[in-house]
């Protein structure tokens, strides 16, 4: 069991393992002291603790079916958002529906997979999903504005696709042992990033558009959707990752904290993305 290769492997996945327990300088030198002390046997419960302590709630990590169905019904909010959205007329550009049509088929494909994941895990059917699942005025927080209100539908947008990229970082670990569901995962998660970026700059671009707003997140700004929704955005301000802090100057370049934050995406607890969506559940 090469421990050091699988600890790179998950780094790959999850560049913050190494936040989860100690500086990485000291891990390997727990790891170094084992020797002779540590018969074979030993190796795997002692790694296994190491990745409770990096990863588990309460002793345990979600299953991967579990994870899979979280990310069932994350998708489904989106595909039944996109798909009432693209069919609205309140867009000022075709451009901009169309947009709209392709994230909303793309959310569909996600939904079909998911689908067929779970399936194949054996069990229970995956969770079905209507319409009628999900509340578009956020429990009232937006009234009837979601698809009426062309700034509103963007910024809904936006939330969603910005939550969904942190969701999925956040829920990959839980994933590693499957390979294949890791890789597919992954692979939306790329998805829901570029996603992302292309509602942001819509947003930007769009009449009375939201000036000066990245394709990315900088720091914890939330680029004008209400503050009711930080929760999507807190923790972003991160500017170390696997302990290393990566402001100053490097090789004569300066980075400042804006743009550490901007560099990477941080992962989203299952808790923490429940209470964002919950205003969102039927």
């Amino acid at each position: 069991m090469n421990i050091f290769h699988i600890l790179k492997e998950i780094e790959k996945v999850d560049e913050n393992v190494f936040d989860r327990l100690d500086p990485r300088r000291a891990v390997f030198k727990h790891f170094g002291g084992f020797g002779k002390k540590l018969v074979a046997a030993a190796v795997p419960l002692a790694f296994g603790s190491m990745l409770n302590k990096a990863y588990g709630q309460s002793g345990t990590t979600p299953s991967v079916r579990e994870v899979l169905e979280f990310a069932l019904k994350l998708e489904n909010l989106e595909y039944y958002f996109y798909k009432r959205a693209a069919d609205t007329n309140i867009f000022p550009t075709p451009a901009g529906k169309t947009a709209f049509g392709v994230i909303r088929d793309h959310e569909e494909d996600h939904v079909n997979f998911l689908r067929t994941a779970i399936t194949g895990l054996g069990g229970a059917a995956p969770t079905s999903y209507t319409d009628a699942n999900f509340d578009w005025t956020a429990d009232g927080l937006l009234g009837n504005n979601t698809f009426t209100d062309y700034p509103t539908m963007l910024a809904v947008a936006q939330a969603f696709e910005d939550t969904g990229v942190r969701a999925y970082k956040g829920a990959a670990p839980a994933l590693i042992s499957n390979n294949d569901v890791l890789q597919a995962a992954l692979q939306i998660h790329s998805v829901e990033a570029r996603h992302a970026a292309h509602l942001r700059r819509m947003r930007r671009d769009m009449p009375s558009g939201v000036a000066n707003l990245k394709p990315w997140i900088t720091m914890k700004d939330r680029g004008g959707i209400p503050p009711e929704f930080q929760g999507i955005y807190d923790g972003e301000e991160a500017v170390s990752q696997a302990s290393v802090t990566i402001t100053g100057t490097f090789g004569g370049v300066a980075i400042d904290a804006n743009a550490a934050s901007e560099a990477f995406d941080e992962p989203l607890t299952v808790a923490q993305v429940n209470a964002i969506v919950a205003p969102f559940l039927a």
